[in-house]
């Protein structure tokens, strides 16, 4: 087995794993989703000021305020302790689970979102599929 091999098999289970937690963390998650529902949050994710990164946080996209800032900072300070939990109960890091929460947050942008590529670059979503990481799961 070749090291491309071990950890497309890792990405797997983890994956598999993190569905698995999700599933079973109902309720935090609920937690979690209501973050979005802060309405400076949906108007900033509406205009494009904020987009979802690879490493599975919030970012500013340009000119930041300090209202954005506070904003985007609660929202991924919840997002951290998500991640940690989650990332327990899943054997994982906390690195390793955000990085897979940020590809499925940004397969989960609808066009006309942004999103960060692989390269840095801040992307708006079209209608098609966003760039991935090569280490998100398949």
């Amino acid at each position: 087995m070749t090291l491309s091999d071990l950890r497309r098999s890792f990405a797997r289970n983890l994956f598999g794993g993190m569905v698995a937690c999700a599933m079973l963390a109902g309720p935090v998650a609920g937690t979690a989703h209501a973050q979005a529902r802060d309405p400076a949050y949906d108007a900033a994710r509406s205009a494009g000021k904020v987009g979802e990164k690879m490493d599975g946080y919030l970012g500013i996209v340009g000119q930041e305020s300090a209202e954005l800032r506070r904003v985007v900072n609660d929202i991924n300070i919840k997002r951290r302790a998500l991640y940690a939990q989650r990332a327990q109960a899943a054997n994982a890091t906390l690195q390793e689970y955000a990085l897979t929460a940020g590809c499925l947050a940004i397969l989960r942008t609808a066009p006309g979102e942004k999103y960060q590529a692989p390269d840095g670059s801040w992307q708006t979503r079209t209608s098609q599929p966003p760039m991935r990481d090569s280490r998100c799961p398949a």
